[in-house]
């Protein structure tokens, strides 16, 4: 292949991973503003983002199916222009089932986009350069959705929240067009797909998704809709695994696990990106809203504030993985993300200055450049003959892991703003306070209204710290993992029956 073809597929297949995982991120500034146009509250908006992942998670089950028979760039072009109509469709939405099904469209779209171009790229460069490849790859993965919040906050400010979607259309119909006409054919021979496997562990999957994202707001194990929906998962999932024990035909290549960098790569993947990392991406923007009071594109130019590093130090991890090791890279990675999260990151309140904040900020971009091409290269060199495979698992536990990280964040942000208020209340003096209020308003309910809003301000404030401290938590508990890449005598013991 030559250099021509090389940058040529490479832009395509990243224009392709930019545009589809921004969207997760640039959609989530614009939903509090939805209710009014599509005549709904924030519980029925909050189907615009599950849908999409619901979507998303079971197409990223049958990506390998659809590679191995029709080619990744069949199958990235055709997953390219459903995103691109879908956003169309989204654009033009004026009620909310008409939005929910096209983000089911879309999000199938996306899973196909994201798994192609991560093997796309992956394939197109050399042995020795594979880390700068992965470095490229991850300017879509972890630069992008860093970008989503900036650009969704000046389009909501000075166009029309529409233009979240539309901007999608040209960008991708152009992609789509170079795509057709420059990118070669595939090698591609057939194969066939465990349906019984793909229903089952789709319908586990789903279950758990819809579980985490609406547990919050029903309260949790104390819902019997929650208790069913962990009912099925669970159950869903064993007959799966029954399945795929009996079948000579598996949805999972298992035998990938046998190899420890392999399962050391997607345990940290899954750990340190999806409860931990996953939570600060949630929990920034968060805090810029709703306790700094900023606009959403400040808010965007916060998270940009750090973003921008990790789109810098993307390209330079990929570099220094080739040049040494993608260990020795992961390793420098976390010891600077678990100083970022234990130690600045906490410091952040609301009497912090913004830019302050921002600063603090930055070592979190730098760490997180640092991870996603090094761990990439490092799964995906343990499986050469499988990069399907090993591209499904990664961006499945990427979707999972994150889905469960955004819940964490969600149930500790509530349980701590709670504990914290009721622990202002309870060390108050009341007479004090009374002859406070008096004094502050001549309506002594409206000084009530003020200094409780006063008092959630202060709790939600500490609830943030102990959040933050939390979601530190499963960074060290993933940077075990990382220790055990340089552990040479570590053996999962994972034995697999024989096909």
């Amino acid at each position: 292949m030559s250099k021509f073809q090389i940058i040529t597929f490479t832009l395509i297949a990243i224009t392709g991973a930019f545009m589809a995982v921004m969207d997760t991120t640039i959609v989530d500034i614009i939903v509090p503003k939805l209710t009014g146009v599509l005549a709904t509250d924030m519980y029925g908006v909050q189907w615009i983002i599950t849908a999409y992942m619901l979507s998303a998670a079971v197409s990223l089950l049958i990506s390998p199916f659809l590679i191995h028979n029709f080619g990744k760039h069949k199958i990235f072009l055709f997953g390219l222009s459903i995103f691109t109509l879908a956003s169309f469709m989204c654009g033009i939405s004026n009620s909310l089932d008409f939005m929910v099904f096209s983000r089911v469209i879309q999000g199938f779209g996306e899973a196909l986009v994201m798994v192609t171009a991560h093997i796309m790229i992956f394939s197109y460069f050399p042995p020795e350069k594979k880390g700068i490849a992965m470095g490229i790859f991850a300017l879509g993965v972890a630069f992008a959705p860093a970008i989503g919040p900036t650009l969704g906050g000046y389009l909501v400010e000075y166009f029309d929240w529409r233009m979240v979607f539309f901007i999608n259309v040209p960008i991708g119909i152009v992609a789509v067009i170079a795509g057709i006409f420059l990118l070669t054919k595939d090698t591609t021979y057939k194969v066939s797909l465990n349906v019984y496997s793909l229903l089952f562990l789709s319908i586990s999957t789903l279950s758990l998704l819809i579980l985490l994202s609406k547990g919050q707001q029903l309260g949790w194990f104390g819902n019997n809709y929650i208790l069913i929906l962990s009912f099925i998962s669970i159950i869903s999932f064993l007959i799966f695994i029954y399945i795929e024990l009996n079948s000579q035909n598996r949805l999972v290549e298992y035998h990938l696990f046998k190899n420890k960098d392999f399962t050391l790569g997607i345990l940290i993947y899954f750990v340190i990106l999806g409860f931990s990392m996953y939570q600060y991406f949630y929990l920034l923007p968060v805090f810029y809203e709703h306790i700094k009071g900023l606009s959403s594109l400040q808010t965007g130019i916060g998270i940009f504030g750090f973003g921008i590093f990790i789109g810098i130090f993307s390209i330079l991890s990929g570099i220094v993985s080739d040049k040494y090791s993608p260990k020795i890279v992961i390793l420098v990675g976390v010891l600077i993300y678990l100083f970022d999260t234990i130690y600045l990151i906490p410091k952040i309140n609301y009497y912090t200055p913004f830019i302050q904040a921002v600063i603090y900020t930055i070592p979190f971009g730098v760490s997180m450049g640092m991870f996603f091409a090094p761990v990439t290269v490092l799964v995906m060199n343990t499986a050469p003959n499988h990069n399907e495979q090993a591209t499904m698992i990664m961006d499945y536990v990427r979707f999972v892991g994150g889905s469960f990280g955004t819940a964490i964040a969600t149930n500790n942000l509530e349980f701590f703003k709670n504990e914290m208020f009721l622990k202002i209340n309870e060390n108050q003096n009341y007479q004090y306070v009374n002859n406070f209020l008096e004094n502050l308003n001549e309506n002594i309910n409206i000084s009530k209204v003020i200094f409780g809003n006063y008092e959630m301000l202060i709790a939600t404030n500490y609830g943030f710290f102990n959040v933050f401290m939390n979601a530190s938590f499963y960074g060290v508990l993933g940077s075990v993992f990382v220790f055990l890449l340089f552990v040479k005598q570590f053996n999962f013991g994972i034995i697999t029956k024989k096909r």
